[in-house]
């Protein structure tokens, strides 16, 4: 009776461990097809995210916000793979002096992105701004974005203008180099930037005082496509064609004059639609104009030399405009162009 007894056991442990084999046999032919090649691992990764690695997940993460701001960061990733803050200083008419404490207020509150040009004559100044903000304030030279533009009458040598810059700024390299305008050799003037860039002295580049039609030429004609545009938009200006025609390129749009411009800043900080909306906010006419940028994915480089100012055109992430007051301000616009270019 014994005998049976084991023997029985042991019939029905042999028959657990067959099942358990069968078992496993079957997960496995299931799992094969999905990772038995490298193109099953590439398809798992994409299309699954739970269990992938972190390598994987971050470069995820990374394509979905190329072109898109990140308010948490306060940056966006441009096309170039290079980060960049939604806004900053613009230095345009700031003399040597203005610069440098503007530069220095700038970094001081936090800001990072500074805006430059030959024609500015103040690269030196910016330099010198930031040389002296990453030693006072401990902040590290690839934190600071520093945008500067070589111009028309530089095009014929475009190499002299961009070691001329170089050598102004002194900072090590430059951020992003923009065409100032349109002009003779813009392409040739490109193309000697492109090479900079195969260099590692230029990260990024860029074109200003481009639109549709100068956009629709100038592209097919150069190998590495503009991170950024940079072009006049306020609310009396506000490009609402020309936009999406640029970020729908996986480009950034970046405005100068967002505040209307000089002569024309107080009639436009002293519009009635933007005021009665600052009132609700409970901010200024100018922070809800750059807030007005930023969330139709518009970087801002304001201009200012006074500390307070450059503080507060800063200080855009307390508050949000609703649609309906977007709407308003969209229907602000004039077509009134503030410059030239």
């Amino acid at each position: 009776m014994n005998g049976k007894r084991r023997l029985a056991a042991w019939m029905a442990f042999a028959l657990v461990l067959t099942c358990l084999s069968a078992c496993r046999a079957a997960a496995q032919a299931d799992f094969i097809p999905d990772t038995g090649s490298q193109s099953g691992l590439n398809a798992a990764h994409t299309e699954v995210p739970e269990g992938e690695g972190d390598a994987m997940a971050s470069q995820r993460n990374v394509e979905q916000q190329t072109g898109d701001f990140d308010f948490e960061s306060r940056t966006i990733l441009l096309n170039s793979g290079y980060t960049m803050p939604i806004m900053g200083l613009g230095t345009y008419a700031l003399d040597h002096d203005a610069c440098v404490n503007s530069v220095m207020a700038l970094l001081a509150n936090g800001g990072r992105l500074i805006d430059t040009a030959y024609m500015y004559g103040n690269e030196e100044a910016v330099g010198e701004g930031v040389r002296k903000g990453m030693e006072e304030y401990g902040i590290p030279r690839e934190d600071i974005f520093v945008i500067t533009k070589i111009y028309p009458n530089q095009f014929h040598d475009p190499e002299a203008a961009i070691d001329m810059a170089l050598k102004k700024l002194d900072i090590g390299y430059i951020d992003m180099m923009l065409l100032h305008h349109p002009g003779t050799d813009d392409v040739k003037a490109y193309k000697a930037m492109e090479k900079y860039v195969e260099q590692g002295k230029i990260r990024s580049l860029g074109l200003s005082n481009w639109y549709i039609k100068e956009l629709t030429s100038f592209l097919p004609q150069v190998t590495i496509t503009p991170a950024l545009v940079q072009n006049e938009i306020h609310p009396y200006y506000q490009e609402q064609e020309v936009v999406p025609f640029i970020q729908e390129k996986g480009i950034v749009v970046q405005c100068w004059y967002p505040l209307g411009g000089r002569g024309y800043t107080a009639d436009l900080l002293g519009n009635e639609t933007i005021k009665a909306i600052a009132k609700a906010h409970g901010v200024s006419s100018a922070q809800v104009i750059l807030r007005w940028d930023l969330q139709r994915g518009i970087v801002v480089i304001p201009g200012s030399s006074n500390p307070d100012h450059i503080r507060e055109n800063l200080d855009l992430f307390g508050f949000e405009l609703t649609d309906d007051e977007m709407r308003q301000i969209s229907q602000l616009d004039r077509n009134e162009k503030h410059d030239w270019y």
